[in-house]
């Protein structure tokens, strides 16, 4: 075959001789439009109940650093740009495989409607893009860290409330569940995306190591710009479609790819079904293109979510150039053209850092450094384990592990309090829950325990309450979800992080410990690092969804301020969990939010911590620590110390306290 792959190529016993596939040249890509309307689309001695101690002790840690129905878009295939720089989206039919379909977020059918306006979901979204979110058009043809992020948390805001909206059935659109593809199609109809500028190699603002739990959150930030093909490609001149380069692939373990090797990648060509052979066209060309060029070509490798098995994530796993290429015969009998890819040199650890993984969760006592297999003594579900691989140290200092609060003196919340009578679980869109309506009239978690927005006060369900124990209102109370670990940081003394990989707006942990009063925290002074405070001054961010890319109207009453009844003080010095261990950042990847659930006939507030965003695993879990008021009002004095900030992030304030 003249002109087909690599001159070099060594054909593996087996192999069909090149000859039998033909060198065509690629399908004209048609310009996708617009259809004119949307389709319907411790301590010693013995401990007190409900404690456990912490053993081996250390030495005392320093400091911690409306219409009925609604037309909606046809999902989409790929994105690709015009000559004025714009988004111009084309149809394709959603999958029936079930691939990151967005099922497990789906609850029970609702008993009752809601009797709030129902949104309003249109492709023809008259929307000021730059003044919505600040992005120009230099902007979406090249991205920089922040705007990814920003893109990304604007996408999952936006999936988490159409599926909000599926379960509560206030969207009737007579289509397959697919809130991410929705979320997708109504971002990139407004523009709202960056890196539109087709490149080789790196993408700005994504890094090696990124997860993404949708396909659309590639497109969304130009690391991959189709949403169902493996082979992302380009003609780089814009002249000779006969020559195309690809750029980025996803391995997603739906073919015969040899995906085991951290350094290396055996990838499977397109094409080919029903026996026929594959042909060297399109994505199939551009990578033996690739490989003639040696071009580099961004690799992102998907992996089955241990947590939903109906889901996947996806690891953008750094640039790798093609080394070799052959021919061999596929299961259905047809030529399947085989790539051979190896990893750059000198990247940062992303495959290969999960596969260690793997190996420590398999046998834990593999893990280098570990000092503790159970920091927790059992009393969480799942172990969190102790590991410093960087100095000697052998442990935090003295405490013990409690894994929720303990009040001093009773909490009564000012407001009167009454209970749900559900008979099983609590269903999404039932008025007559009064837990639901609580929560104006919405469920606030999708079906697969993800908070849907940020609010001043979530409710939950308590003891006293009719619906099951699993009833999904419960999400807080149900302990850790992931396999934590408390490791010690090059700077900052102990810190936190996940073996998991952690979805945004999951429950990570409640900051547990001892509720205490104004005045002890004045007695202490500044002896006591490990104070929680709700009163203090934190900056403000955005995490939940844009009502105006619904067409739904902003409320006053869906501030993201916080602002809860009472005053919450926590001390986790003596008593506390995990969430002790938290440090500080000026751009966490965590944030808390107030939880109100009835203990012992009592309402009680508790502070819990969910995901800000996408968080890989072994990134180190951070929050906003906050700053002391000096409020008289509040009984505050003013702070008499500061401590220098090493979160080294683009927006440190300097220091913090």
């Amino acid at each position: 075959m003249q002109g087909g792959l690599g001159q070099n190529s060594n054909l593996p016993s087996g192999s069909i001789d090149k000859t039998r596939v033909l060198d065509v040249k690629p399908l004209r890509t048609l310009d996708p439009v617009f259809p004119n309307s949307a389709r319907a689309t411790t301590f010693d001695g013995a401990c007190p109940t409900g404690f456990y101690s912490f053993f081996p002790f250390g030495a005392s840690q320093g400091p911690q650093a409306s219409p009925p129905k609604v037309p909606m878009p046809a999902p989409l295939r790929s994105f690709r740009s015009s000559d004025t720089g714009e988004a111009t989206p084309a149809e394709f039919p959603v999958a029936s495989n079930g691939e990151n379909t967005d099922s497990h977020d789906r609850a029970a059918p609702n008993k009752s409607r809601s009797s709030k306006k129902k949104p309003k979901i249109s492709q023809d979204l008259q929307i000021d893009v730059s003044s919505l979110l600040g992005i120009g058009k230099n902007e979406r043809e090249d991205g920089n860290r922040e705007l990814v992020n920003l893109l990304l948390m604007t996408f999952d805001a936006l999936r988490r409330r159409i599926g909000q909206l599926e379960d509560s059935k206030e969207l009737t659109l007579g289509l397959s569940k697919r809130a991410d593809m929705r979320a997708g199609n109504i971002l990139m109809s407004a523009g709202i995306r960056t890196n539109l500028r087709k490149r080789i190699g790196a993408v700005p603002g994504v890094e090696i190591g990124d997860i993404f739990f949708f396909r659309l959150e590639l497109c969304i930030v130009g690391l991959h710009s189709q949403s169902m093909g493996g082979i992302d490609y380009t003609n780089m001149g814009g002249k000779n479609e006969s020559d195309p380069l690809a750029l980025a692939i996803v391995s997603s373990g739906k073919y015969n790819d040899n995906a085991e090797d951290s350094d290396i990648l055996i990838y499977s060509g397109q094409g080919g079904d029903k026996g026929d052979d594959q042909k060297l066209e399109r994505g199939n060309l551009a990578l033996d293109r690739s490989l003639r060029q040696k071009t580099d070509v961004r690799v992102i490798r998907g992996m089955k979510d241990q947590m939903n098995s109906t889901s996947k994530v996806y690891i953008y796993d750094g640039l790798y150039k093609i080394q070799d290429s052959w021919v061999e015969k596929g299961k259905s009998g047809g030529g399947v053209f085989k790539y051979k890819l190896v990893r750059v040199p000198g990247q940062p650890r992303a495959f290969a850092a999960w596969k260690s993984i793997e190996k420590w969760k398999g046998g834990i006592a593999s893990r280098t450094g570990l000092i503790l297999a159970d920091l927790s003594s059992g009393a969480e579900k799942i172990p969190v384990s102790l590991v410093n691989d960087f100095d000697d140290e052998k442990a935090p200092g003295y405490f013990t592990y409690l894994h929720s609060l303990r009040y001093s003196k009773s909490f009564i919340v000012s407001h009167p309090y009454d209970f749900c009578n559900c008979q099983k679980d609590c269903i999404p869109g039932d008025l007559n829950c009064s837990c639901i309506r609580r929560n104006e009239g919405d469920f606030p978690y999708t079906g697969n325990g993800i908070l849907v927005s940020r609010k001043k006060l979530v409710y939950e369900c308590g003891l006293s309450c009719q619906c099951s124990p699993n009833c999904k209102n419960r999400v807080s109370q149900t302990g850790l979800k992931y396999r934590m670990e408390v490791f010690k940081t090059k700077d900052r003394g102990w810190g936190l992080r996940s073996l998991d990989p952690i979805r945004a707006g999951t429950f990570i942990c409640e900051y547990a410990g001892e509720v205490i009063d104004r005045a002890r925290v004045r007695w202490n002074g500044n002896n006591d690092e490990y104070v929680f405070d709700t009163t203090r001054i934190y900056q403000p961010f955005k995490w939940n969804y844009e009502p105006k890319l619904l067409e739904e109207a902003s409320s006053n009453d869906s501030s993201e301020d916080y602002d809860i009844p009472s005053p919450v003080i926590i001390s986790a010095k003596n008593v506390g969990n995990v969430a002790r261990f938290m440090n500080h950042s000026c751009s966490p990847n965590v944030f808390w939010q107030p939880v109100l659930y009835e203990e012992n006939n009592q309402p009680v507030v508790h502070i819990s911590f969910f995901a800000l965003r996408h968080i890989p695993p072994l990134t180190e879990l951070t929050y906003d620590y906050g700053a002391a008021r000096s409020d008289s009002t509040v009984g505050h004095i003013a702070p008499r110390w500061k401590k220098k900030c090493l979160c080294a992030s683009s927006k440190c304030r300097g220091s913090f306290g």
